[in-house]
């Protein structure tokens, strides 16, 4: 049995697809509600990592968990340590935990600093352990999908300023390799796309999947600083617009290693697109 934390978001919906499709038993955690059609084989559990000792029951079983962290809980929350605990109360033998790949090429950025606990903690668990560090996520995309529908507008600073988005369907892919194959104990994967893309090139790539235009235009730092504050804790902002506005040159490089894990290539910010049109129409 696996447990899949965050399992009604973007990356862990499709995991647990995936790991149903393949057989596995699957228990899904989240704080949302389970769908009205759950799989067959997976079982859907309340909860979430902000409540270590209430995941235990989730845990009971298991032999792999998947660990993603989101929202409040990339900032504050419960010690990594009492998750570990709670990991290894239960029995499990295998994590897989997503942080973030400016956790390698930042390492001192208080904007990620979360992300590093726990990826410490889990190496020094004792447990059989893989880290997937993304970059941007293609799906960062769907924060102008409102503008798109409304005003055939895409609102975003740094236009030029190109990163290799990862599609979070292949972190999910690289993730279900990884809980079920062996051979990938004590690894970091850094997942990207397979090309660096910009701001108004995404802009362009959304108007050619509708077939209508798409304007661009591009917000200032201090413009994108008020609109990230609506949602995102102070400190990571800082962290997000350095990444966007100047990343460093691993930063803007592709990665290898979704193609190594899935033997296929990385899938491009349009195949990306194409999926998830209906929220741009």
């Amino acid at each position: 049995m696996i447990t899949v934390t965050g399992a009604t978001g973007n990356v862990g919906r499709t995991l647990v697809e995936l790991l149903a499709e393949a057989g596995e038993q699957v228990v899904a955690v989240s704080r949302q509600p389970q769908p009205a059609h759950p799989a067959a084989g997976v079982r859907w559990a309340r909860g979430g990592l902000g409540d270590a000792a209430g995941l235990r029951p989730a845990l009971e079983g298991s032999r792999a968990l998947f660990v993603l962290l989101g929202g409040e809980l990339n900032s504050h929350g419960e010690s990594p340590d009492a998750l570990l605990r709670t990991i290894a109360d239960a029995g499990v033998e295998r994590i897989v935990l997503v942080s973030s790949q400016v956790g390698a090429t930042r390492p001192d950025a208080p904007s990620h600093a979360r992300l590093r606990e726990f990826e410490a903690a889990v190496r020094t668990s004792g447990r059989d352990f893989t880290v997937l560090r993304p970059g941007g996520f293609a799906s960062n995309a769907f924060a102008w999908a409102e503008t798109v529908r409304t005003k055939r507008t895409v609102f975003a600073p740094f236009g030029e300023v190109a990163l290799p988005v990862v599609d979070p369907a292949d972190i999910a892919a690289v993730a279900a390799a990884v809980l079920r194959e062996d051979g990938h104990s004590g690894r970091s994967y850094e997942l990207t796309g397979p090309e660096a893309i910009g701001p108004r090139r995404q802009a362009e790539v959304i108007a050619e999947a509708l077939g209508e235009e798409v304007a661009f235009v591009e917000l200032t730092r201090e413009q994108a600083h008020a609109h990230l504050a609506q949602f995102m804790p102070e400190q990571v902002i800082a962290g997000t617009l350095d990444v966007l506005g100047a990343p460093l040159p691993a930063e803007q490089a592709v990665s290898p290693d979704v193609a190594a894990v899935l033997h296929r290539p990385a899938a491009p910010f349009r195949a990306w697109v194409e999926r998830n049109l209906p929220a741009f129409r």
